[in-house]
């Protein structure tokens, strides 16, 4: 498998779901702002949208959204329970998270990265996010990740966002659950290694 991605962007979250389940990949490092990949080819020849991640199989063919990838890549390695069983309820509590996390969290913090938004706009997304944290951090009082005690790709998908504070001026340390969760999934062998490869750890 060949997974298209930007460093600390979103595609970290598809990264490592990857390292995690153990499975063999290589990496296709993407210039968003040229819409290039690091050999010079059309990245929107590859996706049309413009957008990491893009996980090509070893078909050929191109799955592209993060929630939809972490849930492929976990159904491939069932052992390692990254994702609770098809058709359970449990994976159905799996996916209202990635839902939650990629419409409230993820895309409220894309205007902030906007140097043409107005300080006035950031500071309402801001707002917004905080309310959302407050809410995850009441549902992680006494537990280690999201579901419970057993780490699965939202838990990857929430680091990732959550790595997205010291960018644009959120301080983690007002949720104190949310900073401890932040740690305890970095500590992960997994998350290191994939946090390496993309150059944001030495």
């Amino acid at each position: 498998m060949k997974l298209y991605f930007s460093p600390g962007a979103c595609s970290l979250s598809p990264h490592i779901a990857l390292a995690e389940a153990g499975l063999s990949y290589s990496l296709v490092k993407t210039d968003l702002a040229k819409k290039t990949t690091e050999g010079g080819s059309d990245f929107k020849a590859v996706n049309g949208k413009g957008q990491v991640p893009v996980l090509e199989l070893d078909s050929g063919e191109r799955l592209t959204e993060g929630p939809a990838i972490v849930q492929y890549i976990a159904d491939q390695v069932p052992a390692k329970q990254l994702a609770p069983t098809a058709g359970s309820m449990a994976r159905y509590r799996l996916q209202e998270w990635l839902n939650f996390i990629t419409s409230e969290l993820h895309k409220s913090f894309s205007p902030l990265f906007d140097p043409s938004m107005p300080a006035e706009a950031k500071a309402k997304y801001v707002e917004r996010i905080g309310q959302r944290f407050d809410y995850v951090s009441q549902q992680l009082q006494g537990k280690d990740y999201l579901t419970g005690a057993t780490f699965t790709v939202a838990d990857g998908y929430l680091f990732t966002v959550l790595g997205w504070t010291k960018y644009v001026g959120i301080d983690l340390a007002k949720w104190p659950t949310l900073a401890a969760f932040s740690a305890r999934v970095a500590a992960r062998p997994a998350v290191q290694a994939a946090m390496k490869e993309e150059g944001l750890i030495n």
